[in-house]
């Protein structure tokens, strides 16, 4: 077991070095394991074989019977009866079936209906249902259903699984974002140290007064509180993310403390993601696999209906079986040989079969007007997350220029604050700016790389990755 995780972080950690720098987990990788070992994926992949497992069943219903009713009475040295009776059946897919039997009695008390022949009797024959159970009856209704079924569950495993990576790139996307706001802080708590130093510096020297290194000592410190805040954000993330990387046999990977996302992951991802926003979108839903499923269910629904008005029909279950002595000849059944049965049923008011059938009717209904709301509802959702990924576009650029406008405008008050003609409030002010700045921009890539996995969540595609 031990070497199997050892193997697994020597392949993945490609850029492992001895001197223990940091690796990179990229997103293509962390997606190709979370398809590959995680057991929620393969918790999906059991909807199908268990659809599969009920059409099996189903088809059950049509597997030839064999039957044999034995049944003897022996009183007082005196054989009352000996009567066997086994029977071939051959269910077909309308409501006939095919029967053979072969029949062989006797005793002394047997009823003399029957009697049978030294040798036996033996019978070829048909059953049928001549309206009610003939085109449709619960046994066809139950496969042609568990078809469905089997499709049914493939389209729901690619929903769940479409729902599964969401979450997994939303998790990774929020790793990427703490790592680089807890970078944020760490760089400019490393520059609010330099400064408080080089203030006491400059205080000794006579250049600055003694309220600079108090002002500069007070940045620090929130600095410093500021990257604690942002370290154990980044540390519960960086857990989060471990709930989905797994190896096989389903063991959990644990992520070292070296190993930090994929900076370059935004500019990358319309790549990783397969994705284009001018092509993805289409009004033509018909093979969305939300659609496919509701229409799937639809037709399960027509079935169900088409059971119940055969329940609307009378039974009429008519039998007729060809008789012979012999078996060695099919020549020997002969016509003038039979038995025969014609059994009538019929409800006088068929209020059951009539409930049903309208409720088969509403269930219908309530399917179609699903249908139509989904469709409307599915075009109007990603209209929007189109829309919102042009916003974040936009966002971003109006950002970066800020982002440069801050970062200019600190260095410039650095070097009046250098030439005495500004002072650490005003330097700490400007740069408190340029770091929400910097923060919103990366959450703003967060929110633009996260709705982009969205749009492919919500067209069905994220499981073709």
């Amino acid at each position: 077991m031990k070497k199997l995780y050892l193997l697994f972080l020597f392949l993945t950690i490609t850029s492992f070095s001895q001197n223990n720098l940091t690796t990179t987990l990229s997103l293509e990788e962390y997606i190709g394991y979370v398809k590959k070992f995680h057991p929620v994926i393969k918790q999906a992949e059991l909807i199908t074989s268990t659809n599969e497992a009920k059409l099996l069943k189903a088809r059950g219903a049509f597997d030839p019977k064999i039957e044999v009713d034995h049944n003897k009475k022996q009183f007082k040295e005196t054989e009352y009866y000996n009567k066997l009776n086994s029977t071939f059946k051959i269910p077909t897919w309308y409501g006939i079936e095919l029967k053979g039997s072969y029949e062989n009695n006797s005793g002394q008390y047997l009823n003399p209906e029957f009697n049978t022949p030294e040798n036996g009797l033996y019978s070829a024959g048909v059953s049928v249902s001549l309206a009610k159970n003939l085109f449709m009856n619960k046994r066809m209704a139950t496969l042609k259903q568990a078809k469905l079924y089997v499709k049914q569950g493939k389209l729901e495993q690619q929903l769940a699984v479409n729902d599964i990576l969401f979450d997994a790139i939303t998790t990774y996307l929020q790793w990427l974002q703490y790592y680089q706001s807890y970078e944020v802080y760490n760089d400019y708590y490393t520059n609010a140290d330099t400064r408080l130093k080089n203030v006491i510096k400059s205080f000794k020297a006579g250049d600055k007064p003694a309220v600079d290194t108090l002002e500069a000592n007070i940045n620090l410190k929130n600095r410093e509180l500021d990257l604690e805040k942002s370290r154990i954000k980044y540390v519960k993330s960086t857990l989060e993310l471990a709930n989905y990387l797994w190896i096989g046999n389903n063991i959990p990977m644990e992520l070292k403390d070296n190993m930090i996302p994929d900076t370059n992951t935004i500019s990358k991802i319309d790549t990783i993601l397969n994705s284009s926003v001018g092509t993805l979108f289409s009004d033509d839903f018909s093979n969305h696999p939300k659609m496919k499923l509701l229409d799937l269910k639809r037709k399960n629904l027509k079935i169900n209906k088409q059971l119940k008005v055969n329940n609307l029909l009378p039974q009429v279950d008519f039998q007729y079986n060809f008789l012979s002595s012999k078996i060695d000849n099919i020549d020997a059944f002969d016509a003038a040989n039979y038995k025969s049965s014609l059994q009538v049923s019929i409800p006088l008011f068929l209020r059951k079969s009539r409930g049903d059938l309208k409720l088969a009717n509403i269930k219908l209904q309530d399917i179609d007007f699903e249908i139509e709301s989904t469709k409307v509802s599915l075009q109007n959702k990603i209209k929007a997350t189109e829309q919102e990924i042009d916003s974040y576009q936009k966002q971003n650029d109006i950002l970066k220029n800020l982002v440069n406008d801050y970062t200019t405008l600190v260095k410039s008050e650095e070097r009046k604050f250098f030439l005495g003609e500004s002072s650490v409030f005003l330097i700490n002010y400007r740069e408190v700016k340029l770091i929400e700045s910097k923060l919103k921009e990366i959450k703003n890539q967060f929110e633009y790389a996260k709705t982009k996995g969205n749009l492919l969540r919500l067209l069905g595609n994220l499981n073709n990755l």
